[in-house]
């Protein structure tokens, strides 16, 4: 059972700093991952009161609050349309509607959970994460980090044009899912990344000589096949009560070898609008 001893809505994020660096103080977001955990908060921190639920359109970005919630996520029609529908499709499952109201992205990436839909999604675009005192930095790179007593203030994802690709596989609708797959194809380059291995999400850098067959539409099934077997094999799977590593190791095929023929449909380009 959680136990919280205080609770403080902080006035600032400054404040919000201060009191997370002190031993057994925790940022709480919609607390529901952290509530089926048997941690003792010596005072939960609240940022409902410093504006940061807001998602902010600019010129070249846009900006998501911590706060914002995964149901905000799944009905932002412009953010969807620039990532072709996949942050829809990444929290659409996550357990039901009350739920995700509830749930923020910030809790969802700064806890790097190894089921996490959401990481494997974001990592997937061109996304940046902003730090109270780390700044801002790929989420790539945040990812792979340590948990420290930082705050992860704003997501950051850049309107690069691109195509994307998600898929998930679930034993039943709203569980955590067996394994996440997502896929990118961009001017930089392309990519895959493959989460609840169970382990967190990990990409994998798609070779350009297979990036410009995928522009071009014009890998054939069997080398769709080939390619799916050797990004997998580069995947680390483990075991678990949702499935074992060899499982898993299959299903990474599987889900790759989909991902990419969707991904080369029409020449592999981003839609008009």
């Amino acid at each position: 059972m959680l136990k919280i001893k205080e609770y403080v809505r902080a006035e600032s994020l400054k404040q919000a700093y201060e009191l997370n660096q002190k031993r057994g103080n925790r940022i709480v977001g919609g607390i529901l991952w952290m509530r089926m955990s048997s941690a003792q908060i010596q005072t939960a921190i609240d940022l409902a009161s410093l504006g940061l639920d807001q998602i902010e359109e600019k010129e070249e970005e846009f900006s998501i609050g911590c706060m914002v919630t995964l149901r905000q996520l799944e009905l932002h029609e412009e953010l969807n349309r620039l990532s072709q529908g996949i942050i829809r499709d990444s929290v659409k499952d996550i357990v039901g509607v009350q739920f995700r109201n509830l749930a923020t992205i910030g809790g969802s990436l700064f806890g790097r959970f190894g089921f996490s839909d959401v990481l494997t999604c974001f990592l997937a675009l061109d996304t940046y994460v902003e730090l109270y005192q780390g700044g801002i930095i790929p989420l790539a790179e945040f990812a792979d980090r340590e948990r420290d007593n930082d705050i992860l203030v704003r997501v950051i994802v850049k309107k690069t044009p691109g195509r994307h690709v998600y898929l998930a596989h679930r034993n039943t609708k709203t569980d955590f899912p067996v394994l996440t797959a997502a896929l990118l194809l961009d001017a930089d380059g392309a990519r895959a990344v493959v989460g609840a291995r169970p382990q967190k999400a990990m990409c994998v850098k798609i070779e350009d000589m297979w990036k410009e067959k995928l522009e071009n539409g014009s890998c054939t099934p069997e080398e769709l096949k080939k390619l799916a077997e050797t990004l997998a094999a580069q995947i680390p799977t483990g075991s678990n009560m949702r499935a074992g590593a060899e499982y898993r190791k299959h299903l990474a095929k599987v889900l790759l070898r989909r991902g990419l023929a969707d991904l080369q449909k029409d020449g592999g380009k981003q839609n008009a609008d």
